[in-house]
């Protein structure tokens, strides 16, 4: 592991990185100078972190942070998140001209955070406690309330000496990694044990409580159960108690209050009684988070164990995703006949899914029957057309049965509808590779090594595609891909030198 892969596995653990970027939108003036509904932004906080620029501060955090082992990439995960943060932010308040990026962390704490630019991260351990899809969709709409309402700008745009000094330490660790050397946990830590701190509570409060009330409202509209809010704080409430002097854990980055409950109680009284359902994918991802979140052999024992108690007391597709839950963790052990006996039991009484049915798929393939993973991805493929682990499962099928080359034609449609998922532009890559194109596989290669935040391997590879093409065209496209991305890595230099300052 390297230093700077090392160094992000801090970044991205809640208790540094939470207790540091969100506390951002805490600091500030006294909380007489914050209205208590929801502000539109002054001119002064514009003028001094435009939208723009702190996308850009998002981007450069993040091209780092997808290198970290706890950033979850796996494909089921990173697609229900997107489509739960779209869902919810399409009613957020001025959301339309927001972009907001949900991801995973793999870290069993309840907690979730906000990075500048509209990046928000959902530690495994949120989702896996959520007792339905409300209570999940509770906490994320709260996050894209404080993205929304820009708290993060305003925090960073403060001119207390605390601010300045934490937001100059993440910028002196972020340079480091782009540089190749220092140690960024170092530079993370001093941010967080600065931001732990806890000043100016009074703002935080309020920040608190408008991302309550922005989030309440998209949840209502999108179609969740706001009452999914007030459970969830008493779950975060009890853990919180529970894990008293710890340290951690998400109220110590947004501290409940009795006047932010009872805010919340108030509104879910004056609505109208309803029942709403949690989605399927909601039960297949949570079962499978719980597994894969799980470092060493108790948690995992623990995890089998919850999920087996599941899959004898629960019904329909809570116990369908329980079985899901089993099969996977066996086929990650290898253990192909106990992965395949769970599976059967997941897709008793017609229950299928996606996530079954590429599961499905790799247990075909690991068992060596490739005739009979081609046809369960082709009728997967033809069922769910807008699922990225069934696409996956299509497109590993065939290369695993010699045809590339209908392979490379459907990456390529692949690769224009969900042109930000790095699996597929590594398996382009190896097609083209096995099909004797060696140019335009060291192309895909570098969208995929640009994709997961490695720029300099990303030259590299146009590099290597440009010594080898004799056509001029493309010799002319590579150099413009190459110029951009140096530049882009000189820019992300010079905006962290400028926060460093």
């Amino acid at each position: 592991m390297t230093a700077t892969q090392t160094a992000f596995r801090f970044q991205f653990r809640s208790r540094l990185l939470c207790a540091g970027l969100i506390t951002l939108m805490c600091w500030g003036g006294p909380a007489s100078s914050q209205p208590v509904g929801i502000p539109s932004m002054g001119s002064a906080s514009a003028a001094e972190l435009s939208p723009s620029l702190e996308r850009t501060l998002g981007d450069a955090i993040m091209e780092q942070g997808r290198r970290d082992p706890t950033y979850i990439a796996d494909p089921d995960v990173s697609q229900y998140l997107t489509d739960l943060g779209r869902r919810l932010a399409g009613f957020a308040p001025g959301g339309a001209n927001q972009r907001i990026t949900i991801f995973g962390v793999r870290d069993p704490q309840i907690n979730a955070f906000a990075l500048p630019g509209g990046y928000i991260g959902v530690n495994s351990g949120l989702l896996v406690s959520a007792q339905n899809e409300s209570e999940l969709a509770s906490v994320v709409a709260h996050e894209i309330g404080h993205v929304v309402q820009r708290h993060i700008a305003r925090g960073m745009t403060q001119r207390s000496q605390s601010g300045n000094v934490v937001i100059a330490a993440l910028a002196a660790a972020l340079l480091a990694a782009l540089s190749g050397s220092g140690d960024l946990a170092m530079g993370v830590a001093a941010f967080g044990q600065a931001a732990a701190v806890d000043q100016q509570l009074g703002f935080s409060r309020q920040a608190e409580q408008e991302a309550d009330r922005a989030g309440f409202e998209m949840m209502r509209k999108a179609g969740f159960d706001p009452r999914g809010m007030v459970r969830m704080f008493e779950r975060l409430g009890n853990a919180s108690r529970l894990n008293e002097g710890s340290g951690g854990g998400y109220t110590s980055t947004h501290p409940l209050s009795i006047q932010r409950m009872s805010d919340i109680q108030n509104r879910v009284a004056r609505l109208p009684a309803t029942a709403v359902r949690s989605s399927d994918a909601f039960w297949y991802i949570r079962a499978k988070l719980s597994v894969l979140q799980a470092r060493s052999s108790t948690p995992l024992r623990n995890a089998l164990e919850k999920l087996r108690l599941d899959a004898k007391n629960k019904t329909g597709v809570e116990q369908s995703a329980a079985w899901y839950g089993l099969a996977y963790a066996a086929w990650q052990k290898k253990d192909l006949a106990g992965a395949q006996q769970a599976l059967s039991r997941a897709q008793q009484q017609g229950r299928n899914s996606p996530e079954i049915a590429g599961l499905a798929v790799a247990l075909a393939l690991d068992q060596g029957d490739q005739t009979q993973a081609l046809s369960l991805s082709q009728s997967a493929w033809a069922r769910w057309p807008d699922s990225q682990v069934v696409a996956l499962a299509r497109i590993e099928a065939l290369q695993k049965t010699g045809q590339d080359a209908q392979a490379v034609e459907l990456l390529a449609q692949l690769t224009r509808k969900w042109p930000d998922v790095p699996r597929m532009h590594q398996l382009q890559a190896q097609s083209y590779e096995r099909l004797d194109r060696h140019v335009e596989a060291r192309r895909a290669m570098a969208n995929y090594y640009e994709l997961t935040g490695a720029l300099p391997s990303a030259v590299a590879q146009l590099e290597q595609a440009r010594s080898m093409s004799k056509d001029f065209y493309v010799q002319s496209e590579l150099d413009v891909q190459i110029r951009t991305l140096k530049d882009r890595l000189q820019s992300d230099r010079q905006l962290l030198e400028r926060f460093k300052s």
